[in-house]
């Protein structure tokens, strides 16, 4: 037995329950955890309200992101033993492999032995935020050095990951949030601009930055009425990396930018990377190189003890962190 959060009906953060649960060995090619960290992700609280990509059958498990020590592992594996220090790749399916438990268990493609230097909270705050950030500017936009890219929602652990990787590429980052609340950290996170969207005149603030250049490439979470000010300040040819959706508004599609600049619009998910073994493998490398480096680092907002998941997911919802929560078990 082990103890596992569940959910038996959707609804907000109190559905969820810390149950007693068997948890059988792992398979053949799969290891089983002992989790000491897990992170929390905004598709865990879409899951458990019942607005998730995926539908589960109640009761449910949950949870993307973990870190442990090999308790066991199954028939074929060779690249891990008991005792290894690891960390998970979130799967494709956290209904199949979910991380919210004293046990967890994987494919050994998902598990990654990470930088020693790392200590639990922080490797369990890796791989979502970094494979999200990385497939958009890396493998999609190509993003490189003397490049504007703008980062929207740039407070939350994905939109810090997305700063450190192209501070790393040599790109200039220009942080979009809704106040000026956050300025500072943001500028002391890596950003070269800062713009409050609720505060400023959005357009004009990135005219002003980018000048005749234009921003080559947007990295947005948002959607809404924030397309029109984005694509009006986009170079010629630049690219829109679409991977969210907290707009509660309408999408307009900005047609005159569209044809005028004859720009790309893209929606993207980070199975696009976990989901291919190659790319997969050069994220990895990218990745480990720079939390090895120190180039690429979490940001931890709050750590909050196991028994205490429902308030780490109100804390979720409420919108205020900077960067990651964690739960560590």
């Amino acid at each position: 037995m082990a103890r596992l959060v569940r959910f038996h009906q959707h609804g907000g953060p109190e559905v969820l329950r810390i149950e007693d649960v068997d948890r059988p060995g792992p398979g053949p090619g799969e290891v089983q955890i002992r989790v000491k960290a897990l992170s929390l992700n905004r598709a865990e609280a879409l899951l458990r309200a019942g607005a998730y990509i995926e539908t589960p059958t109640l009761p449910s498990g949950l949870g993307l992101e973990a870190a442990g020590i090999i308790e066991a592992v199954g028939e074929g594996v060779t690249d891990f033993a008991p005792g290894d220090s690891v960390s998970i790749i979130p799967p494709q399916s956290m209904i199949r492999w979910p991380a919210y438990g004293e046990l967890a268990t994987y494919p050994a493609g998902l598990v990654v032995k990470h930088p020693p230097s790392l200590d639990w909270p922080m490797a369990a705050a890796v791989w979502m935020q970094y494979l999200t950030a990385y497939g958009a500017l890396v493998d999609i936009a190509r993003l490189h050095s003397g490049d504007f890219v703008v980062i929207t929602a740039a407070s939350s652990s994905v939109g810090l990951a997305a700063i450190q990787i192209a501070n790393r590429l040599g790109a200039t980052v220009i942080a979009v949030t809704r106040t000026t609340a956050k300025r500072q950290a943001l500028l002391d996170a890596g950003a070269a601009y800062v713009v409050a969207s609720t505060e400023e005149d959005l357009a004009a603030r990135l005219d002003e930055i980018a000048g005749p250049q234009g921003v080559r490439v947007v990295f947005d979470a948002i959607g809404g009425p924030i397309f029109e000010p984005l694509t009006a300040a986009m170079a010629r040819g630049g690219i829109l990396i679409e991977y969210g959706g907290l707009s509660l508004e309408p999408t307009p599609f900005p047609l005159f930018a569209v044809l005028a600049k004859t720009l790309t619009l893209r929606g993207y998910l980070v199975h696009e990377i976990t989901g291919n073994p190659a790319k997969l493998e050069a994220a990895k490398a990218f990745i480990l190189e720079g939390l090895e480096t120190g180039a690429l680092r979490p940001i931890i907002d709050r750590t909050f003890p196991f028994e205490q998941i429902v308030e780490a997911h109100r804390f979720l919802e409420s919108n205020r962190q900077f960067g990651k929560i964690v739960v560590t078990v």
